[in-house]
C-alpha cells in the first residue's frame, strides 16, 4: 500500500512584470499554508518525501507548510511538475524510491486535478463530489494506492481517502 498526497500550491499573487514561474504567494496564501499544515499534522498526514515544483509559489508553500511536521522531511525539487500534463506527473510518481510509503507532491492545476481524477477508482462520495466541483488553491487530495511499488501506479488503481479544502476543514 502506498499513499499519494497531492497538494495544490496556496494562493499566489500576480504582480506586474513577474513571470508565472516566479509568482510569490499572496498574504492569503501564507494563511492557507499554515492552516493546511496544521490540518495535515493533526491528521497524521506525514510524508516520507516531498516533491515540489520549482515554481516560487510551490517552494514557498512547502517552506510555510514544513514547520507543521515534527520531523525533517526530505524535499526534492522537480521542474517536470510545473505546467505538467497528468502523464508527466505520473512519471515523477513512478520514479519514487520504493522506500517511500507516503509521497507528497506540491504542484499545480489543471495537472493535479486531472491526475487525481484519472487515478481514482473508488472513494468517499463526499470527497469525490468536492474534487469534481473544484480543486482550489491549497486543495489536498489523499489517494491510497493498492500497489507495492510506485512504478505500478496507473489509472484507476487509487482510492480517494479524502479531498480537503480550507472550507471543508473549517478554516
Amino acid at each position: 500500500m502506498r499513499r499519494l498526497i497531492l497538494l495544490r500550491h496556496a494562493k499566489a499573487d500576480t504582480p506586474d512584470g513577474v513571470k508565472d514561474h516566479d509568482r510569490p504567494l499572496a498574504q492569503r496564501g501564507h494563511r492557507q499554508c499554515k492552516e493546511m499544515g496544521k490540518y495535515m499534522a493533526d491528521q497524521g498526514l506525514m510524508p516520507d518525501l516531498a516533491i515540489v515544483s520549482t515554481a516560487r509559489r510551490t517552494q514557498e508553500t512547502w517552506e510555510l507548510l514544513r514547520p507543521a511536521f515534527s520531523s525533517d522531511i526530505t524535499q526534492q525539487n522537480d521542474a517536470r511538475i510545473y505546467e505538467a500534463l497528468p502523464s508527466d506527473i505520473l512519471q515523477v510518481i513512478k520514479e519514487t524510491p520504493a522506500s517511500v510509503h507516503v509521497l507528497l507532491l506540491i504542484g499545480h492545476n489543471p495537472g493535479f486535478e486531472r491526475l487525481a481524477a484519472s487515478l481514482i477508482e473508488t472513494g468517499r462520495p463526499s470527497a469525490i463530489a468536492r474534487l469534481e466541483r473544484e480543486y482550489p488553491t491549497a486543495g489536498l487530495a489523499v489517494i491510497d494506492l493498492a500497489v507495492s511499488d510506485w512504478a505500478e501506479v496507473s489509472a484507476g488503481n487509487g482510492h480517494l481517502e479524502r479531498f480537503e479544502t480550507l472550507a471543508s476543514i473549517g478554516s
